[in-house]
């Protein structure tokens, strides 16, 4: 048996590469061979009514990219994936993790979604702008696409709420009621195969986000039953092998900021001193042998 990790082609993030060596390194001591691909060297193409690729002769892929459109035809070819296409889509784009969850007594923050311009010289309208109001301020816009903190922004008043509007108006975003009683902090969940094996406290002296990468710091959080099964069911939900889930303190209980189908991993090992890249290769090969 042997496997690929895919990686993408242009990312060159420290922390994003190492999850990849972890992987191959535990799947080495588990006696399987795993190579590390970047997703332009897949030389995936339609012949007619085929898909053919260089990654045909592998037995399983554990996708660490974005890519649909790549991870959809490789799928398509019957190759076990891990995170599969469709729980990658859903954790991909943040509002549609949102809708996914919606309906299941998942606890969220209050969340619009941003209405889509096609064309740069429309003007915001007054009335879109008292409509996302309604959350109060200050309130969270995010780009729907997006990780490691980036393309989300805390607006204080209306001008910087109509300054982000114009910006974001032609690409997929949404508001969302600031929780103030988790500034700077946040819980980062992860779970593997439907289990959870930890949790790590984030947190931020100087800014509203937590990210690690946004210069926040982890420390070991214990994790009680409510958020044990929380994560669970969310994980279940979403369909994930794999899954970094972000807790947010509400006033009233945890409620749930955003799910990573390739959340980073660095970090926790390193503060939690769990063997995650382990862990998940166990998983992995567990599924495989059914």
């Amino acid at each position: 048996m042997k496997g690929f990790v895919a990686i993408n082609a242009y990312s060159t993030n420290e922390e994003y590469l190492y999850q990849a060596k972890r992987m191959q390194e535990e799947f080495a001591l588990l006696g399987v061979q795993i190579d590390v691909i970047r997703n332009d060297k897949f030389d995936l193409y339609i012949d007619h009514d085929n898909i053919v690729s260089k990654v045909s002769d592998y037995d399983f892929c554990i996708f660490w990219d974005k890519d649909k459109y790549a991870l959809s035809m490789i799928e398509k070819t019957g190759m076990p994936i891990f995170n599969p296409v469709d729980a990658i889509e859903k954790c991909d784009d943040k509002m549609t993790t949102y809708i996914e969850l919606s309906g299941h007594g998942i606890p969220m923050p209050k969340t619009l979604p941003g209405l889509l311009c096609y064309t740069e010289e429309e003007k915001i309208k007054d009335f879109t702008v008292d409509i996302v109001e309604t959350l109060g301020y200050p309130l969270v816009v995010k780009e729907s696409y997006g990780s490691l903190g980036q393309g989300v922004y805390l607006v204080k008043d209306r001008a910087e709420l109509l300054n982000v509007m114009e910006q974001l108006k032609c690409m997929p975003h949404l508001f969302q009621e600031y929780v103030s009683t988790s500034y700077g902090r946040d819980v980062r969940i992860i779970v593997i195969g439907g289990e959870v094996i930890g949790g790590m406290l984030r947190k931020s002296e100087g800014d509203f986000r937590s990210n690690i990468a946004a210069g926040g710091n982890g420390e070991v959080y214990p994790l009680n039953d409510e958020l044990i099964t929380l994560a669970k069911r969310i994980s279940k939900l979403l369909n994930l092998d794999y899954c970094g889930i972000d807790i947010l303190f509400g006033k009233d209980g945890p409620l749930v900021c955003e799910v990573n189908s390739n959340a980073f991993f660095f970090a926790f090992e390193h503060v939690t001193k769990i063997n995650v890249a382990r862990l998940y290769a166990e998983h992995i090969l567990r599924t495989l042998n059914k």
